[in-house]
C-alpha cells in the first residue's frame, strides 16, 4: 500500500492495529519516513524480496492493496530507465511551482503524446519524471520504454488475480463517507497536525499528497473549512475507488467478488493455498 509504507501515518491509511500486525505480520508496512519518496522500482524490489522470503518459509505470498500502478509494475514489469540529472529535476520542480503542472503536461504532450495521454494533468510525480527524462537525455519516456521492454519480476510464478468491488455503488459511496468520518473521530486531524509540526514536510511530497492527508493539511492551513475538508476528502476517496475499479475491469482476473461475498473469496483463497502447500 502506497501510504501504509509510511511511519506515523496510521489513521488516514487505515493501517491495521499494532496487535493485528503482531499476530499477522505484514510486509512493507512502516518502512519509510514520510519525508522519503518511495518509487515503483523500490516497491518491486522490496515486494520481490518479501515474496522470496515467504516462499523460502514454505508460505504462499498474498499481495493485497489498492495502489494499481504498483501492482501493474510487479505483474508486468517496468522498463529500465536512465538516471536523471538532479539539477534538471530541481529545474522541473521550480517550473511547476511557477507555471503549474498542467502547463508541464502540455509540454509533455508536445514531445511524448503517448505518455501524456496516460497521465493526468495534475499528476506531478509522473509528469515530472517524463519531463526529466526528456530534458536529461533528449529521448522521450516512450522511446526509452520501447527500447527496454519490461520483464515481470514474477516471471515463472503462478499468479492468481482476485478483485473485490462493491455490488452496490450507492452502498459503496455511503461506506466511504462513513469510513472517513470514522477516521476523523479516531483523531485523524491530530495525526496530520503532528506531521505538520515536524516542519520538514510539505504538500508537494508524495506522503502528504495521499487522499485524506492533503485535504486535512489544507484545512490546517486555513484554506478550507472543516465541512469543505470532509467533503473534499470523501469525494477524492470515491474518485480513487472509481479508478481502482476501472483498472481491475481492464485486467485478466482469475475471479472477482462483490465485497459482500468475502466468505466466497476466503474459501477460494484457502483452496489455492492448500493446493500450493500440497504441491
Amino acid at each position: 500500500d502506497s501510504v501504509m509504507i509510511y511511519r506515523d501515518m496510521n489513521i488516514g491509511s487505515a493501517k491495521p492495529e499494532a496487535e493485528v500486525l503482531a499476530q499477522f505480520p505484514h510486509e512493507l508496512v512502516d518502512i519509510c519516513d514520510p519525508a522519503e519518496t518511495y518509487s515503483v522500482s523500490a516497491f518491486c524490489r522490496d515486494a520481490l524480496a518479501a515474496i522470496e522470503r515467504a516462499e523460502a518459509a514454505g508460505k504462499v505470498p498474498l499481495l493485497v492493496g489498492g495502489t494499481m500502478m504498483y501492482f501493474q509494475a510487479l505483474l508486468d514489469g517496468i522498463s529500465r530507465l536512465p538516471s536523471t540529472d538532479p539539477a534538471v529535476r530541481a529545474e522541473v520542480l521550480a517550473e511547476a511551482v511557477r507555471l503549474g503542472w498542467p502547463a508541464l503536461h502540455a509540454q509533455l504532450q508536445s514531445f511524448d503524446p503517448q505518455v501524456a495521454a496516460r497521465v493526468h494533468p495534475n499528476d506531478p510525480q509522473r509528469i515530472g519524471r517524463a519531463v526529466e527524462v526528456f530534458r536529461s537525455t533528449g529521448r522521450s519516456l516512450s522511446q526509452w520504454q520501447r527500447a527496454h521492454p519490461p520483464i515481470s519480476p514474477l516471471v515463472g510464478r503462478a499468479v492468481h488475480r482476485f478483485g473485490l468491488w462493491p455490488a452496490s455503488r450507492a452502498h459503496a459511496r455511503e461506506a466511504m463517507a462513513d469510513r472517513f468520518d470514522q477516521m476523523l473521530a479516531a483523531g485523524f486531524v491530530d495525526e496530520v497536525a503532528a506531521l505538520r509540526a515536524r516542519g520538514d514536510l510539505h504538500p508537494g511530497m508524495p506522503a502528504i499528497r495521499a487522499v485524506g492527508y492533503r485535504q486535512v493539511w489544507d484545512y490546517l492551513d486555513g484554506t478550507v473549512d472543516y465541512d469543505e475538508m470532509r467533503q473534499s476528502a470523501i469525494t477524492a476517496t470515491r474518485q480513487l475507488a472509481k479508478r481502482q475499479v476501472t483498472w481491475m475491469r481492464g485486467q485478466t482476473l482469475t475471479q472477482f467478488y462483490p465485497t459482500e461475498e468475502r466468505a466466497a473469496l476466503m474459501s477460494a483463497l484457502g483452496e489455492i493455498i492448500s493446493n500450493a502447500e500440497l504441491g
